[in-house]
């Protein structure tokens, strides 16, 4: 089942479900989703010439990339075929019984903004502040506005709550993030890792 307005009003005034801050209730809560803001911090990939990126090696997307933070009543011009990371403004907890589903708003994918490249989906148990994967698809410069509402989240009620949610129990890698994170796929088990 799908959470309508009036099912995620009802968890938010519960408080099993958090999403905060909520700075105007009556614009950000949609029919069946709730609008997020744009945060300022955003890490930029730079070009280099290397080979490829090794998911297994531990460190070496780091090497390449570089943390922006967007000052007060400024912008962030994402450029066509550019890929940065964001985040959002809001810090959310999912309950054992939900899931999230970060989607695009359409006013911005019809200028060729997408918010999420496959990570669109925060588990039940989840923490922080969710990872924006950004690209610009279009042909010309779009200025994203931190607070602007850049994604939504949809909230779907699972028949039972899990028994092994997202968190530390299970090392999850994310969990409490206060900003966009690059990936620790190198912590999966394939490469050696716990995950």
């Amino acid at each position: 089942m799908i959470l309508s307005d009036a099912d995620i009003a009802r968890r938010l005034d519960a408080g099993d479900l958090v999403i905060e801050p909520i700075d105007d209730f009556d614009l950000q809560i949609q029919p069946a989703s709730v609008d997020l803001r744009l945060g300022r911090e955003f890490l930029e990939f730079q070009r280099t010439n290397i080979p490829c990126i090794h998911p297994g090696s531990e460190g070496e997307v780091d090497e390449y990339v570089s943390e922006t933070v967007v000052e007060k009543d400024k912008e962030f011009i994402l450029h066509p075929g550019d890929f940065v990371l964001g985040t959002t403004k809001e810090r959310v907890e999912i309950p054992a019984d939900l899931i999230a589903h970060v989607e695009g708003r359409s006013s911005l994918g019809r200028l060729a903004i997408v918010v999420h490249s496959t990570a669109g989906l925060c588990d039940p148990g989840f923490r922080g502040r969710i990872t924006l994967e950004l690209s610009n698809l279009g042909n010309a410069p779009v200025a994203l506005t931190p607070d602007m509402r850049i994604s939504q989240l949809t909230f779907t009620e699972l028949t039972t709550p899990a028994e092994r949610p997202y968190g530390s129990e299970r090392g999850s890698k994310y969990q409490d993030q206060a900003g966009p994170q690059v990936s620790k796929i190198e912590g999966d088990s394939e490469f050696g890792g716990t995950q």
